[in-house]
């Protein structure tokens, strides 16, 4: 790797860009999610395990830029030079998954911790808020998907 060539530099933009995105992303939403856990403990000690589940959730979109990443990162171990429009894709892709991965689990772990204060409050609500977390889970999974067939048909 002696010569960083725009497009080789625009790949690892947009390798980084998915993996840290979505990883940030992951790491505000599940601690937003177990900040209102602890809270949620105070009133009822009984919510942790349904609660900890809620507050897990958002960690998926983390898992997504990793796996995306991975794949990712083994196709150009193989690839000896880009094309600009190689660079352009992969960084977009990159942009793309990390954006979504980002904003999905910030805004997921809103519901999750509604969820949590709920349950904390004697609702049982937990069968409920699995199915509208799992809502903005379904659009980091389509950024996954897109990234995936960015690099099955494209690279």
């Amino acid at each position: 790797m002696e010569n960083l060539t725009l497009p080789f530099i625009l790949v690892v933009i947009g390798m980084a860009t998915m993996l840290t995105g979505s990883c940030i992303g992951s790491a505000i939403g599940v601690t937003n999610g177990a900040n209102a856990l602890i809270g949620g403990l105070k009133k009822n000690a009984d919510i942790f395990g349904k609660g900890m589940i809620l507050a897990a959730l958002p960690a998926t979109q983390g898992l997504y830029g990793f796996a995306a990443f991975f794949l990712y990162l083994l196709k150009v171990r193989e690839m000896l030079a880009f094309t600009y429009m190689q660079g352009v894709l992969v960084c977009a892709v990159g942009i793309a998954l990390g954006l979504v991965g980002y904003i999905s689990a910030s805004w997921q772990s809103k519901i999750s911790a509604n969820s949590i204060v709920e349950m904390s409050n004697g609702q049982d609500v937990f069968g409920k808020s699995m199915i509208l977390i799992v809502f903005p889970e379904l659009y980091a999974i389509l950024a996954f998907a897109s990234a995936f067939l960015v690099l099955v048909f494209m690279l």
